[in-house]
């Protein structure tokens, strides 16, 4: 007989192993995997606009700010109005940030192998197109019930 596994709760098992896994490696660092999508949303593009990295990360306002007020006191980011536009606040990395880039990517690679240490190359690029395709899937859905609802 086939057991029928839930996707919300695999996906929620890996979740869950990822931040114990890296809030170890992250915590000599003073911060925790709930900052590590902010941090690496900056490694990719610095310098931004918090409603933009709110917006790419699907974060509620409040989240958001919680998490950039940590990375802020954890001396990673720095929160200033955009001359552009007072009401607005741009996100920018520090020094230290930078500086610990190398070694926030390579606990990120670690996990990644870990991950994937039995899979052969083609299992793990079919894996990650079948996840892709799954958030398309569900990103999909979601936009297209918003826009029926405006």
């Amino acid at each position: 007989m086939t057991q029928h596994y839930s996707i919300g709760r695999l996906s929620s098992r890996i979740t869950n192993l990822s931040h114990l896994y890296l809030n170890n490696h992250l915590q000599k660092y003073g911060i925790s995997s709930g900052q590590l999508p902010i941090l690496m949303r900056l490694y990719h593009q610095d310098d931004i606009h918090q409603e933009t990295i709110s917006h790419d990360l699907l974060l509620d306002k409040t989240t958001c700010t919680r998490a950039i007020k940590k990375l802020i006191d954890a001396g990673f980011i720095i929160k200033d109005h955009d001359p552009a536009d007072k009401r607005a606040y741009k996100i920018k990395l520090t020094n230290k940030a930078i500086n610990q880039k190398k070694e926030i990517r390579h606990a990120l690679h670690n996990w990644r192998t870990i991950l994937l240490a039995d899979f052969t190359q083609e299992e793990q690029k079919q894996f990650l197109q079948y996840l892709h395709r799954t958030i398309d899937n569900a990103q999909h859905h979601l936009y297209q019930k918003e826009q029926q609802e405006s």
